[in-house]
């Protein structure tokens, strides 16, 4: 199973946890199944079945521009980041 690393603004929804063990093979299967073990998070995630624009995902250190179609290996890990923008 690949390691989630919960964000810290949605730990609130995993009990406190930082890092959770979830099934998928693409970054769409995870977020159902992580949503499925602790509801809310899909909502926090997505927005019109794609991730949300101010949040990016890596897979294996990897910021991905697949988002939701990105393949997650048994030994992944999967990060959920605040994008970062802005700047002059």
């Amino acid at each position: 199973m690949a390691t989630v690393f919960v964000p810290s603004l949605m730990q609130n929804l995993t009990g406190g946890k930082t890092r959770v063990q979830v099934s998928g093979a693409t970054v769409r299967q995870v977020i159902n199944n992580l949503d499925s073990e602790y509801p809310g998070m899909k909502a926090r995630l997505v927005e019109d079945n794609r991730v949300k624009p101010n949040i990016s995902v890596a897979v294996d250190g990897e910021v991905t521009p697949m988002g939701m179609l990105e393949k997650v290996g048994e030994d992944s890990e999967v990060h959920f980041l605040p994008a970062i923008g802005g700047g002059a």
